[in-house]
């Protein structure tokens, strides 16, 4: 079957997030949530084999329903191209993703660090207690480099991938490692599977992203050669190995340094550092976050670009169209 109704829905999608930004009343990804946690009272168990299942029992439904949905209107490209583009707009993040940080930037700019740290929630699980000014800004900028892969390039590539299915599925597993994937003594066992499970899905976007960003850097002021410098020297040396792909390419694009001590309410953990320039300031906030908003672009043209390649590789082989 053809991909141009998915190309399409892809691109109305992030069109309409740009736009209206998440919806506000009964959205799929709360909703997800609040099953997902309802389940976890049910299902908790401090082992690693209560954690598989609970994974499996919150994914798989999710997954099963939007491969029903896309085999409905597989035939039907007016309709695949809107079930694609309501999928697209309600788990793609941008636009919520660079308003938290630029509310995040005007409360540091006006010496307001208490509405600062009320803001910190919505963006990261840190600890807001623990952030001084620079700690805020160093938070947010570490946020948005990561979540730039996490909240819209990888939902944009699983949708370019396994449309509908691809689009849900990654958002549920991202959602679920958001719940349950932190070390902390509850979720130390029964969170490492839906850990590694994201770990998987977003092993290419991430890497996906940090090109992008060596690419783009010299829009934000960086310099490529630079954020590719502390990509390949630095990322490998961070816990995750996705978000330091994102975090270390970011830190050389914007001629900064990030990591070091990182405190969560149930622990404090210590990063390696990433880059080789200054300290993070509010203003840097503002960078990142056009950074982040051209590599969402980039990537979406990079991913369309393929799968036009791909339809025509099926259409030169003699595949239906």
């Amino acid at each position: 079957m053809s991909r141009l109704p998915v190309a399409a829905g892809l691109v109305l999608g992030v069109l309409a997030d740009e736009l209206l930004g998440d919806p506000r009343r009964g959205h799929p990804v709360a909703g997800f949530g609040a099953a997902a946690a309802a389940l976890e009272r049910r299902l908790y168990r401090d082992d690693h084999g209560a954690g598989a299942r609970y994974a499996l029992a919150c994914v798989l439904p999710v997954a099963a329903a939007a491969a029903l949905v896309e085999r409905r209107v597989v035939r039907r490209p007016a309709r695949r191209t809107l079930a694609v583009a309501a999928a697209t707009w309600a788990v793609v993040g941008g636009r919520s993703l660079r308003r938290i940080a630029t509310d995040l930037a005007a409360a540091l700019n006006r010496d307001d660090t208490e509405a600062a740290r009320a803001l910190i929630p919505s963006l990261c699980g840190r600890d807001p207690a623990q952030l001084d000014s620079g700690g805020i800004a160093r938070a947010t900028v570490e946020s948005v480099a990561e979540n730039t892969s996490d909240s819209v390039i990888a939902p944009l590539f699983w949708g370019a991938v396994a449309g509908l299915p691809g689009l849900l599925g990654y958002r549920a597993v991202n959602t679920l490692d958001a719940m349950v994937g932190h070390r902390s003594p509850r979720y130390a066992r029964f969170g490492t599977a839906a850990a590694r499970l994201d770990d998987l899905a977003n092993l290419v976007p991430a890497r996906l992203t940090a090109a992008l960003t060596v690419a783009l850097a010299g829009q934000v002021g960086g310099s490529p050669a630079e954020s590719y410098r502390a990509w390949r020297s630095d990322a490998a040396a961070h816990p995750s190995p996705n978000a330091g792909q994102c975090e270390a390419a970011a830190a050389g694009a914007l001629g900064l340094t990030l990591g070091g001590p990182t405190s969560y309410p149930s622990h404090t953990e210590h990063r390696p550092i990433l880059g080789s320039g200054r300290a993070p300031q509010p203003e840097d906030i503002r960078r990142a976050t056009r950074l982040s908003h051209l590599t969402q672009y980039a990537s979406l043209a990079v991913l369309l670009a393929a799968m036009h390649l791909r339809e025509m590789a099926r259409t030169r082989n003699g595949a239906p169209a």
